[in-house]
């Protein structure tokens, strides 16, 4: 009998990521941030969940993707890391998809930047491609992180 993992999924832009649904907290609308000065520019503030301070990452900037349009509010997915919980902004959100575990596929060699240094791997679904996010490469600090993929 195959084993199946579930993915909590969300877009950002065109991409539709995903993390082990097992390390989501939860999923908030647009939260009160506040600024963080001499933060990196993928650090977007932090918000107080319930009295527990959360670093918000702006994942289109920790990505290397372009800002969020200006009209339009982020989400919060509240993911547990290595240090605590953590914040991903978000364009949207998605389903719950299961997925065998040993359909998870390498990244392509092709893929370079931002995102394939926190790209797990991708997973072919019948009408899409996710890709699956490494929460705890993306929980620690996104300065040198990022360089790496670079």
């Amino acid at each position: 009998m195959a084993t199946t993992v579930q993915y909590a999924t969300f877009y950002l832009d065109r991409e539709y990521l995903g993390v082990d649904v097992l390390r989501v907290q939860e999923v908030l609308r647009k939260q009160i941030m506040t600024p963080i000065p001499q933060a990196p520019d993928d650090i977007a503030g932090l918000i107080n969940l319930r009295g527990q301070i959360v670093t918000a990452i702006d994942l289109r900037r920790r990505l290397g993707m372009a800002c969020l349009e200006a009209d339009r509010d982020s989400m919060n997915v509240i993911v547990r890391g290595d240090e605590g919980p953590i914040s991903l902004l978000v364009d949207d959100i998605g389903d719950v998809v299961e997925v065998p575990t040993d359909s998870l596929e390498p990244r392509p060699d092709t893929m370079s930047g931002c995102a394939a240094a926190f790209l797990r791997g991708i997973h072919k679904l019948p009408n899409s491609l996710l890709g699956v996010l490494d929460v705890d490469r993306l929980s620690r600090n996104g300065e040198e992180m990022g360089r790496e993929g670079r």
